[in-house]
């Protein structure tokens, strides 16, 4: 007996995609063998090391809990996609300078984090960067080198915010106080 599929329709990196998926595939497999897209990774397919997650709708999932037909009507984001945006062009950067690559396996899942707390934290500090990326396992740096890429990302965009906000408190003579 074979197993059922699902036609299913959502935008992957910015385009359009209609696939008809089993329903029991799991979006990792979904972009690994029938989308050729092999950002994520599957480390331990139980959602614990964070290899896999790629964004839905905006929000970090984990892809090998995520089955593939609950995509349907959604946005997904891959690093493949996030990356030729450049969107991620500041925070891969930070991870060259920082030395946080290493072996490369948890920099998709460990880069689309950062993301995250770039966009929704910005104001974390060292402790709380290490608990926000502590759903992803590294075997190799030993998260310093993560931290600070992160960090230095964080610093570099509170002081562009500052200055602007120093710009337009001179040029408008507006005040935040």
């Amino acid at each position: 007996m074979s197993e059922k599929k699902i036609q299913t329709t959502f935008t992957l990196n910015g385009d359009s995609v209609q696939r008809e998926v089993p329903v029991r595939m799991h979006l990792t497999d979904l972009l690994r063998e029938d989308l050729g897209l092999t950002g994520s990774h599957l480390g331990c397919e139980h959602g614990v090391c964070g290899a896999c997650q790629v964004m839905v709708d905006g929000q970090v999932v984990r892809g090998c809990l995520t089955l593939g037909v609950s995509v349907e009507g959604k946005t997904v984001d891959t690093i493949e996609g996030l990356s030729e945006s450049g969107q991620l062009a500041v925070l891969q950067q930070a991870f060259l300078q920082h030395n946080a690559f290493q072996c490369g396996f948890c920099s998709s899942g460990m880069l689309i984090s950062a993301l995250d707390i770039v966009r929704h934290h910005p104001d974390a500090n060292r402790d709380e960067i290490r608990d926000l990326i502590s759903g992803n396992y590294c075997r190799c740096t030993g998260y310093q080198a993560i931290v600070d890429a992160i960090e230095s990302v964080l610093k570099a965009q509170r002081v562009r915010s500052e200055e602007h906000t120093s710009e337009l408190q001179s040029r408008f003579g507006i005040s935040y106080a």
